[in-house]
C-alpha cells in the first residue's frame, strides 16, 4: 500500500532529480502545460530558478481567463507542476535547452481545483484503486496531415494520395512519422506502431500500454509533437475528427483493461474469449452509459460526421470479437499471453479531452462491475449491413446522431454528473449548447447547393 508518506518522499526524490536535471543540461526554460475544461492546452513559461518555489507553492494564474475554470469572483487559482512528467524537448536545439512538466490547478488553500480535467481522472482513478484495480490503456491516434494551414473557405489538401498501410514514394508521410516518433521518444513516450491510414494524407501512430493518467498526459504531449513537427516540415496536422465527407474520419480508437497488481483482472483461462465476469461487467457498463457519455467521447459538432459516416467508426451500441463495426470490440486472444486480453472502445476522437473521456469511460466499467450489469448478446454481423428492425430486433440503440441529441442525454446522466463533478457537469453542458445553437443557425453550402436553384 502507497502511504502519504511514501508519496511524500518519492516526489522529493523526483523534485530533486528534476532541479538537478535542468541545472546539469543548462535548461533555460521551463514550460508548465496544463488543459482547460474542453482540452485545450495552455502554458506558461518559468526560468530555473522559479521552479523550487513553484514545486511548493505553484504558479499563479487567473482562472476566469481559462475556459470553465473559475468565476471572476474565484479566480486566483495555481499550477503545480508534476515532477513525474518532466521532459525536455527535442525540437528545441542543444544550445537552447527547454523543458516541460504537466501541472495539477489547486486552490489557494492547497485543495484540487474541480475544474482541472487531471484532477477528475484522477478521482475515478482513486476510486479504480479503492476497488483494487488500475486501469491501462494503449491509444491508436489518428490525423491528417495537409499542405497548408486552413484558410477560412478552402477544402484542406491531402499531402498525399495514398490509403491503408500504403507505401508512398512520397517522402512526406514517412519521413514525418519517423521524426515525429524520434522525438516522442526522446521524450519518453514509447510507440507502438505507425503507419499510413485509409484516407489520403491520414496517419496513424499508436502509443504503447500505459496508466490512464500517463497515457492522457502522453495524447497532450503527443498532440503538440505532431503540430511542431509538422509545421517544420512545411506541412500541417489536424486532429478534426471529419474533415472530408469522402474519406474516413479520424478517431483514436483505445484498449483498455484493468489490473489487480500484476494480474490481469479481465483474463479467465477457459471462458468465452477468455474474458473474465469482471471483463464482462465492465463491457456492459460501458454500453448501457455510452450515450450518455458520448458529448464527452466525441464533444464537437463535426464528431458525428465521422460516427455516422461509418468506415470503421461506429454509431451503434454493442458489442463483439473481432467485430470492427461494434462500439466495443474483444481483440483476437493471444495463447500464453493472458496479460494481453483487453477491450477496445472504438467511438474516440483524437480531438477529444483524453482526461475527461478516459474519465467517462472507466467510470462507465467499474459502474458495470459494482452493479454486476449483465453483458447483452453479442453483434456477430457487420452491424451497419443490418436493417432498423434487425437492429431494435437484437435490442441494439443507435448512439446519439448529433451533438444535439448527445447533449440531451448527457444532461440526464447521474453518472457523467457525478463522475465529472457539478462545475465541469454544468460548464461543459453550457459551452457544448452554445456550439450546438450556434452551428444550427448556420446556412450551409449544402443547403445553398440542394434548395437555391429549386426553390
Amino acid at each position: 500500500m502507497v502511504t502519504r508518506a511514501n508519496h511524500n518522499v518519492t516526489m522529493n526524490k523526483q523534485t530533486d532529480f528534476v532541479l538537478r536535471t535542468i541545472e546539469e543540461r543548462d535548461i533555460r526554460f521551463v514550460r508548465l502545460w496544463f488543459t482547460d475544461v474542453l482540452g485545450m492546452l495552455k502554458s506558461v513559461a518559468i526560468a530555473p530558478a522559479e521552479l523550487e518555489g513553484a514545486f511548493e507553492e505553484g504558479i499563479g494564474f487567473d482562472g476566469s481567463a481559462i475556459q470553465g475554470f473559475a468565476r471572476i469572483s474565484e479566480s486566483d487559482m495555481l499550477a503545480k507542476p508534476d515532477p513525474e512528467t518532466f521532459a525536455i524537448l527535442p525540437w528545441r536545439g542543444e544550445h537552447n535547452g527547454v523543458a516541460r512538466m504537466l501541472c495539477d490547478i489547486v486552490m489557494p488553500d492547497g485543495e484540487p481545483a474541480d475544474a482541472d480535467p487531471r484532477n477528475v481522472l484522477k478521482q475515478v482513478l482513486t476510486k479504480a484503486a479503492k476497488m483494487g484495480y488500475q486501469c491501462y490503456t494503449h491509444p491508436e491516434i489518428e490525423f491528417f496531415l495537409f499542405k497548408d494551414a486552413p484558410v477560412a473557405g478552402q477544402q484542406p489538401v491531402p499531402v498525399d494520395d495514398v490509403g491503408y498501410f500504403d507505401h508512398s514514394p512520397s517522402a512526406t508521410g514517412y519521413d514525418f512519422r519517423r521524426q515525429a516518433i524520434t522525438m516522442l521518444e526522446a521524450m519518453g513516450i514509447s510507440v507502438e506502431y505507425s503507419h499510413h491510414e485509409g484516407a489520403p494524407g491520414q496517419q496513424e501512430i499508436d502509443l504503447r500500454y500505459a496508466d490512464a493518467l500517463t497515457t492522457a498526459d502522453n495524447i497532450m504531449t503527443f498532440r503538440v509533437v505532431m503540430k511542431d513537427v509538422a509545421l517544420s516540415q512545411g506541412v500541417y496536422a489536424s486532429f478534426m475528427p471529419k474533415p472530408f465527407a469522402q474519406f474516413p474520419g479520424s478517431g483514436m480508437h483505445t484498449h483498455m483493461s484493468l489490473f489487480e497488481g500484476d494480474t490481469n483482472a479481465f483474463y479467465e483461462e477457459g471462458a468465452p474469449y477468455q474474458l473474465s465476469a469482471v471483463g464482462r461487467h465492465f463491457i456492459a457498463g460501458i454500453l448501457k452509459h455510452a450515450p450518455e457519455m458520448t458529448a464527452i467521447t466525441n464533444q464537437w459538432v463535426n464528431s458525428y460526421k465521422r460516427l455516422s459516416g461509418g468506415d470503421e467508426a461506429p454509431s451503434y451500441v454493442c458489442w463483439g470479437h473481432n467485430n470492427r463495426s461494434a462500439l466495443v470490440r474483444i481483440p483476437m486472444y493471444k495463447p500464453s499471453k493472458g496479460n494481453s486480453t483487453r477491450i477496445e472502445f472504438r467511438s474516440l476522437d483524437s480531438a477529444c479531452n483524453p482526461y475527461l473521456a478516459f474519465s467517462v469511460v472507466l467510470a462507465a466499467g467499474l459502474k458495470g462491475i459494482e452493479e454486476k450489469y449483465e453483458l447483452p448478446p453479442e453483434a456477430e454481423d457487420n452491424v451497419w449491413s443490418l436493417t432498423d428492425a434487425e437492429r431494435e430486433d437484437m435490442g441494439i440503440a443507435h448512439l446519439p446522431r448529433s451533438l444535439g441529441e448527445a447533449i440531451a442525454a448527457m444532461e440526464k446522466s447521474e453518472l457523467v454528473a457525478e463522475t465529472l463533478g457539478e462545475h465541469v457537469f454544468e460548464f461543459f453542458l453550457r459551452n457544448k449548447r452554445a456550439e450546438w445553437d450556434e452551428y444550427q443557425s448556420q446556412v450551409t453550402a449544402f443547403e445553398l447547393d440542394r434548395y437555391l436553384p429549386v426553390l
